[in-house]
Protein backbone atom coordinates (compact mmCIF):
# COMPACT_ATOMS: atom_id res chain seq x y z
CA UNK A 1 0.00 0.00 0.00
CA UNK A 2 1.48 3.42 -1.00
CA UNK A 3 1.68 6.22 1.37
CA UNK A 4 3.63 8.22 3.66
CA UNK A 5 1.78 7.80 7.18
CA UNK A 6 0.64 4.83 8.83
CA UNK A 7 -1.36 4.43 12.47
CA UNK A 8 -3.38 2.36 13.91
CA UNK A 9 -6.94 2.90 14.72
CA UNK A 10 -8.24 6.15 12.22
CA UNK A 11 -11.26 7.34 10.62
CA UNK A 12 -10.57 8.90 7.09
CA UNK A 13 -11.11 12.39 6.28
CA UNK A 14 -11.45 13.80 3.31
CA UNK A 15 -12.06 17.86 3.39
CA UNK A 16 -13.30 18.82 -0.25
CA UNK A 17 -14.72 21.83 -1.74
CA UNK A 18 -17.83 21.08 -1.63
CA UNK A 19 -18.33 18.34 1.50
CA UNK A 20 -16.43 16.85 3.82
CA UNK A 21 -16.63 12.33 3.73
CA UNK A 22 -15.62 10.65 6.47
CA UNK A 23 -14.86 6.80 6.04
CA UNK A 24 -14.06 4.34 9.08
CA UNK A 25 -13.36 0.63 7.84
CA UNK A 26 -13.11 -2.59 10.14
CA UNK A 27 -10.49 -5.70 8.97
CA UNK A 28 -12.42 -8.68 8.61
CA UNK A 29 -10.90 -11.98 7.26
CA UNK A 30 -8.51 -11.27 4.38
CA UNK A 31 -10.52 -8.11 3.56
CA UNK A 32 -12.62 -4.63 5.26
CA UNK A 33 -15.75 -3.69 6.74
CA UNK A 34 -17.41 -0.84 6.43
CA UNK A 35 -18.30 0.49 9.54
CA UNK A 36 -19.20 3.96 9.75
CA UNK A 37 -19.56 6.82 6.65
CA UNK A 38 -20.58 9.99 6.78
CA UNK A 39 -20.99 13.35 4.13
CA UNK A 40 -22.01 17.03 5.02
CA UNK A 41 -21.95 19.20 2.41
CA UNK A 42 -20.56 22.22 2.26
CA UNK A 43 -21.41 25.91 0.99
CA UNK A 44 -19.58 27.76 -1.67
CA UNK A 45 -16.48 29.51 -0.90
CA UNK A 46 -16.14 27.54 2.34
CA UNK A 47 -12.93 25.56 0.66
CA UNK A 48 -11.73 27.29 -2.52
CA UNK A 49 -8.91 25.08 -4.54
CA UNK A 50 -8.37 22.81 -1.42
CA UNK A 51 -7.64 25.96 1.19
CA UNK A 52 -10.00 26.05 3.72
CA UNK A 53 -11.40 29.71 3.84
CA UNK A 54 -14.17 28.90 6.71
CA UNK A 55 -12.60 27.06 9.21
CA UNK A 56 -15.49 27.18 11.54
CA UNK A 57 -17.91 25.87 9.17
CA UNK A 58 -15.72 23.08 8.44
CA UNK A 59 -15.19 22.14 11.51
CA UNK A 60 -19.02 21.99 12.71
CA UNK A 61 -19.43 20.03 10.04
CA UNK A 62 -17.12 17.38 10.74
CA UNK A 63 -18.71 17.49 14.72
CA UNK A 64 -21.88 17.10 12.97
CA UNK A 65 -20.72 13.82 11.07
CA UNK A 66 -19.08 12.26 14.12
CA UNK A 67 -22.06 13.00 16.29
CA UNK A 68 -24.75 11.61 14.34
CA UNK A 69 -22.48 8.82 13.25
CA UNK A 70 -21.16 7.81 17.23
CA UNK A 71 -18.09 8.15 15.50
CA UNK A 72 -15.51 7.93 19.12
CA UNK A 73 -12.37 7.30 17.20
CA UNK A 74 -10.52 10.75 17.31
CA UNK A 75 -7.61 10.03 15.53
CA UNK A 76 -8.10 10.80 12.02
CA UNK A 77 -6.15 10.48 8.13
CA UNK A 78 -6.41 13.73 6.07
CA UNK A 79 -5.02 14.51 2.94
CA UNK A 80 -4.00 17.76 1.04
CA UNK A 81 -3.71 18.60 -2.72
CA UNK A 82 -3.33 21.33 -5.12
CA UNK A 83 -0.77 23.96 -6.02
CA UNK A 84 1.37 24.04 -2.49
CA UNK A 85 1.87 19.74 -2.71
CA UNK A 86 4.97 18.88 -4.92
CA UNK A 87 4.91 14.88 -6.10
CA UNK A 88 8.13 14.46 -8.56
CA UNK A 89 9.63 10.59 -8.87
CA UNK A 90 13.10 11.30 -8.55
CA UNK A 91 16.81 9.56 -8.68
CA UNK A 92 18.93 9.83 -5.89
CA UNK A 93 22.62 9.13 -6.10
CA UNK A 94 23.30 7.34 -3.25
CA UNK A 95 24.84 3.73 -2.38
CA UNK A 96 22.62 2.69 0.13
CA UNK A 97 18.83 3.08 1.15
CA UNK A 98 20.33 4.70 4.45
CA UNK A 99 22.27 7.32 2.86
CA UNK A 100 19.14 8.21 0.93
CA UNK A 101 17.29 9.80 3.79
CA UNK A 102 21.02 12.21 3.95
CA UNK A 103 20.90 13.10 0.20
CA UNK A 104 17.21 13.89 0.08
CA UNK A 105 17.02 17.73 1.56
CA UNK A 106 19.98 18.80 -0.89
CA UNK A 107 18.29 16.98 -3.59
CA UNK A 108 14.62 18.10 -3.21
CA UNK A 109 16.19 21.71 -3.82
CA UNK A 110 16.16 21.33 -7.52
CA UNK A 111 13.20 20.07 -7.99
CA UNK A 112 10.87 22.48 -4.80
CA UNK A 113 10.10 26.06 -6.05
CA UNK A 114 9.11 27.05 -2.50
CA UNK A 115 12.04 28.79 -0.06
CA UNK A 116 13.03 25.12 1.79
CA UNK A 117 12.10 26.18 5.15
CA UNK A 118 8.48 26.56 4.43
CA UNK A 119 7.29 23.30 3.23
CA UNK A 120 7.20 19.70 5.07
CA UNK A 121 9.25 17.05 2.76
CA UNK A 122 8.52 13.45 2.60
CA UNK A 123 9.71 10.78 0.55
CA UNK A 124 9.18 6.55 -0.07
CA UNK A 125 12.26 4.27 -1.94
CA UNK A 126 10.49 2.95 -4.84
CA UNK A 127 13.20 0.65 -6.06
CA UNK A 128 17.25 0.54 -7.62
CA UNK A 129 17.28 3.19 -9.96
CA UNK A 130 15.90 2.56 -13.84
CA UNK A 131 18.87 4.65 -14.81
CA UNK A 132 22.02 4.89 -13.53
CA UNK A 133 23.18 4.18 -10.01
CA UNK A 134 21.09 4.93 -6.94
CA UNK A 135 17.27 4.78 -6.10
CA UNK A 136 14.24 6.29 -7.68
CA UNK A 137 12.26 7.92 -5.05
CA UNK A 138 8.83 9.32 -5.14
CA UNK A 139 9.47 12.74 -3.23
CA UNK A 140 6.63 14.87 -1.54
CA UNK A 141 7.08 18.33 -0.60
CA UNK A 142 3.84 20.63 1.22
CA UNK A 143 3.82 23.81 2.34
CA UNK A 144 3.40 24.05 6.18
CA UNK A 145 1.08 26.71 6.22
CA UNK A 146 -1.08 24.33 3.90
CA UNK A 147 -0.89 21.71 6.31
CA UNK A 148 -1.55 23.88 9.04
CA UNK A 149 -4.76 24.82 7.52
CA UNK A 150 -6.08 21.48 7.34
CA UNK A 151 -4.90 20.40 10.87
CA UNK A 152 -5.81 23.38 12.96
CA UNK A 153 -9.53 22.99 11.71
CA UNK A 154 -9.00 19.00 12.54
CA UNK A 155 -7.65 20.25 16.31
CA UNK A 156 -10.62 23.15 16.28
CA UNK A 157 -13.34 19.67 15.70
CA UNK A 158 -11.90 18.15 18.58
CA UNK A 159 -9.76 15.69 16.45
CA UNK A 160 -6.37 14.36 16.11
CA UNK A 161 -4.74 14.75 12.35
CA UNK A 162 -2.54 11.69 12.86
CA UNK A 163 -1.76 11.42 9.18
CA UNK A 164 -1.63 13.79 6.28
CA UNK A 165 -1.48 12.21 2.69
CA UNK A 166 -1.78 13.11 -0.52
CA UNK A 167 -5.14 12.85 -2.59
CA UNK A 168 -3.63 11.17 -5.64
CA UNK A 169 -2.31 8.80 -3.08
CA UNK A 170 -5.23 8.07 -1.15
CA UNK A 171 -7.02 7.61 -4.01
CA UNK A 172 -4.47 5.04 -5.50
CA UNK A 173 -4.86 2.83 -1.78
CA UNK A 174 -8.72 2.77 -2.42
CA UNK A 175 -8.12 1.22 -6.00
CA UNK A 176 -5.45 -1.25 -5.29
CA UNK A 177 -7.39 -2.95 -2.58
CA UNK A 178 -10.62 -2.72 -4.39
CA UNK A 179 -9.46 -3.75 -8.39
CA UNK A 180 -6.10 -5.35 -7.92
CA UNK A 181 -4.57 -4.25 -10.85
CA UNK A 182 -2.22 -6.53 -12.62
CA UNK A 183 1.40 -5.25 -12.06
CA UNK A 184 2.13 -4.64 -15.78
CA UNK A 185 -1.01 -2.39 -16.47
CA UNK A 186 -0.42 1.11 -17.12
CA UNK A 187 -3.83 2.85 -15.43
CA UNK A 188 -4.86 6.71 -15.02
CA UNK A 189 -6.81 7.49 -12.02
CA UNK A 190 -8.94 10.54 -12.38
CA UNK A 191 -10.24 12.14 -9.10
CA UNK A 192 -12.83 14.90 -10.44
CA UNK A 193 -13.57 17.08 -7.55
CA UNK A 194 -15.68 20.14 -7.05
CA UNK A 195 -12.80 22.52 -7.65
CA UNK A 196 -9.35 20.00 -8.33
CA UNK A 197 -9.22 17.19 -10.62
CA UNK A 198 -5.77 14.81 -8.96
CA UNK A 199 -4.72 12.67 -11.86
CA UNK A 200 -2.47 9.69 -10.96
CA UNK A 201 -0.77 7.29 -13.66
CA UNK A 202 0.23 4.51 -11.81
CA UNK A 203 1.53 0.85 -12.60
CA UNK A 204 2.23 -2.13 -10.27
CA UNK A 205 1.50 -0.19 -7.08
CA UNK A 206 3.97 2.52 -7.90
CA UNK A 207 3.00 6.36 -8.57
CA UNK A 208 4.74 7.29 -12.03
CA UNK A 209 2.98 10.63 -12.50
CA UNK A 210 1.07 12.87 -10.47
CA UNK A 211 -0.64 16.77 -11.14
CA UNK A 212 -3.05 18.40 -9.88
CA UNK A 213 -5.39 20.27 -11.85
CA UNK A 214 -7.72 23.46 -11.09
CA UNK A 215 -11.58 22.32 -12.86
CA UNK A 216 -13.56 20.24 -11.49
CA UNK A 217 -17.59 20.22 -11.00
CA UNK A 218 -17.86 23.98 -10.24
CA UNK A 219 -17.41 24.71 -13.57
CA UNK A 220 -20.75 22.57 -14.65
CA UNK A 221 -22.44 25.01 -12.33
CA UNK A 222 -20.62 27.91 -12.72
CA UNK A 223 -21.91 26.89 -16.43
CA UNK A 224 -25.14 26.04 -16.19
CA UNK A 225 -26.16 29.22 -13.75
CA UNK A 226 -24.68 31.75 -16.55
CA UNK A 227 -25.96 29.87 -19.78
CA UNK A 228 -29.62 29.38 -18.18
CA UNK A 229 -29.92 32.00 -15.21
CA UNK A 230 -30.25 29.66 -12.73
CA UNK A 231 -29.33 30.02 -9.03
CA UNK A 232 -26.63 27.78 -7.71
CA UNK A 233 -28.96 25.65 -5.88
CA UNK A 234 -30.68 24.89 -9.18
CA UNK A 235 -27.91 24.49 -11.22
CA UNK A 236 -26.41 22.41 -9.36
CA UNK A 237 -29.74 19.92 -9.23
CA UNK A 238 -29.60 20.28 -13.15
CA UNK A 239 -25.77 19.06 -12.99
CA UNK A 240 -27.21 15.34 -11.32
CA UNK A 241 -29.30 15.43 -14.28
CA UNK A 242 -32.70 16.38 -11.98
CA UNK A 243 -35.09 19.07 -13.47
CA UNK A 244 -34.50 22.58 -11.54
CA UNK A 245 -37.11 24.87 -12.28
CA UNK A 246 -38.33 25.37 -15.90
CA UNK A 247 -34.86 23.80 -16.58
CA UNK A 248 -34.53 20.44 -18.20
CA UNK A 249 -31.61 18.06 -18.15
CA UNK A 250 -31.90 18.40 -22.12
CA UNK A 251 -31.32 21.80 -21.77
CA UNK A 252 -28.41 21.37 -19.93
CA UNK A 253 -26.62 18.58 -21.95
CA UNK A 254 -24.65 20.49 -24.38
CA UNK A 255 -23.22 23.47 -21.56
CA UNK A 256 -22.05 19.70 -20.02
CA UNK A 257 -20.84 18.81 -22.85
CA UNK A 258 -18.59 21.97 -23.36
CA UNK A 259 -17.38 21.84 -20.01
CA UNK A 260 -16.59 17.87 -19.98
CA UNK A 261 -14.55 19.10 -23.26
CA UNK A 262 -12.32 21.12 -21.05
CA UNK A 263 -11.72 18.32 -18.67
CA UNK A 264 -10.75 16.32 -21.36
CA UNK A 265 -8.10 18.64 -22.71
CA UNK A 266 -6.95 19.28 -19.40
CA UNK A 267 -6.57 15.30 -19.21
CA UNK A 268 -5.04 15.22 -22.95
CA UNK A 269 -2.39 17.09 -22.20
CA UNK A 270 -1.33 15.29 -19.04
CA UNK A 271 -0.90 12.21 -20.46
CA UNK A 272 1.17 13.74 -23.43
CA UNK A 273 3.33 15.17 -20.99
CA UNK A 274 3.45 11.67 -19.35
CA UNK A 275 4.62 10.27 -22.36
CA UNK A 276 7.10 12.46 -23.36
CA UNK A 277 8.64 13.12 -19.92
CA UNK A 278 7.75 9.73 -18.09
CA UNK A 279 7.31 6.50 -20.04
CA UNK A 280 6.27 6.04 -24.10
CA UNK A 281 3.48 3.75 -23.15
CA UNK A 282 0.54 3.73 -23.32
CA UNK A 283 -2.03 4.34 -20.73
CA UNK A 284 -4.83 1.13 -21.43
CA UNK A 285 -7.29 1.87 -18.44
CA UNK A 286 -9.25 4.71 -17.00
CA UNK A 287 -10.84 4.80 -13.64
CA UNK A 288 -12.65 7.95 -12.56
CA UNK A 289 -13.39 8.77 -9.20
CA UNK A 290 -14.97 12.40 -6.97
CA UNK A 291 -18.56 13.48 -7.27
CA UNK A 292 -17.87 15.12 -10.67
CA UNK A 293 -17.54 11.10 -11.90
CA UNK A 294 -21.11 10.45 -12.81
CA UNK A 295 -21.65 13.63 -15.00
CA UNK A 296 -23.65 12.73 -17.63
CA UNK A 297 -21.55 12.23 -21.04
CA UNK A 298 -18.42 12.70 -19.48
CA UNK A 299 -17.29 8.65 -19.33
CA UNK A 300 -18.37 8.17 -22.77
CA UNK A 301 -16.25 11.30 -23.96
CA UNK A 302 -13.36 10.16 -22.27
CA UNK A 303 -13.79 6.14 -23.94
CA UNK A 304 -14.33 8.07 -27.05
CA UNK A 305 -11.06 9.87 -26.89
CA UNK A 306 -8.77 7.68 -25.75
CA UNK A 307 -10.26 4.44 -26.82
CA UNK A 308 -9.65 2.47 -23.95
CA UNK A 309 -11.73 1.00 -21.37
CA UNK A 310 -13.05 3.65 -18.98
CA UNK A 311 -14.86 3.33 -15.66
CA UNK A 312 -16.40 5.04 -13.09
CA UNK A 313 -14.75 3.43 -9.53
CA UNK A 314 -16.51 2.03 -6.62
CA UNK A 315 -14.46 2.33 -3.50
CA UNK A 316 -16.60 -0.64 -2.01
CA UNK A 317 -16.70 -3.17 -4.38
CA UNK A 318 -14.17 -5.19 -2.38
CA UNK A 319 -15.47 -3.24 1.27
CA UNK A 320 -18.07 -5.63 2.68
CA UNK A 321 -21.47 -3.12 2.86
CA UNK A 322 -24.28 -4.44 5.37
CA UNK A 323 -27.51 -3.57 3.75
CA UNK A 324 -29.17 -3.46 6.92
CA UNK A 325 -27.12 -0.64 8.12
CA UNK A 326 -26.33 1.14 5.17
CA UNK A 327 -28.66 1.46 2.22
CA UNK A 328 -27.14 0.11 -0.93
CA UNK A 329 -28.83 2.26 -3.07
CA UNK A 330 -27.29 5.76 -1.10
CA UNK A 331 -23.81 3.74 -0.95
CA UNK A 332 -23.96 2.82 -4.68
CA UNK A 333 -25.09 6.72 -5.88
CA UNK A 334 -22.76 8.56 -3.62
CA UNK A 335 -19.30 5.89 -4.09
CA UNK A 336 -17.45 7.53 -6.78
CA UNK A 337 -17.25 11.02 -4.01
CA UNK A 338 -16.02 8.48 -1.29
CA UNK A 339 -12.79 7.31 -2.89
CA UNK A 340 -10.06 9.35 -1.16
CA UNK A 341 -12.01 8.84 2.19
CA UNK A 342 -11.75 5.07 1.76
CA UNK A 343 -8.59 5.39 1.14
CA UNK A 344 -7.48 7.34 4.08
CA UNK A 345 -9.35 5.01 6.33
CA UNK A 346 -6.99 2.26 4.59
CA UNK A 347 -3.87 3.84 6.23
CA UNK A 348 -5.25 2.08 9.78
CA UNK A 349 -4.13 -1.24 8.19
CA UNK A 350 -0.81 -0.20 6.89
CA UNK A 351 1.95 -2.73 7.71
CA UNK A 352 4.45 -0.87 9.79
Amino acid sequence: MFGLGKQKGLVGLDIGSSSVKVVELKKKGDGYELLNLGIEALGQDTVVDGAIMDSFTVSTAIETIFNQNKISTKNVATAVSGHSVIVKKIAVNAPTEEEVANAIPYEAQQYIPFDMADVNLSYQVLGPATAGPGFDVMLVAVKRDKILNHTNVLSQSGKTPTVVDIDAFALQNAFEVNYEPAADRMIALLNIGASIMNINILRGGVPLFTRDVSVGGNQYTDTLQKELDLSYEDAEKLKQGKEAGTATPAQAAPHLQSVSEILLLEVQKTFDFFKQTTSAENIQQIYVAGGTARIEGLVDLLKGEFNIPVEVMNPFQRVEVNPSKFDPNYINEIAPQMSVAVGLALRSFDTP
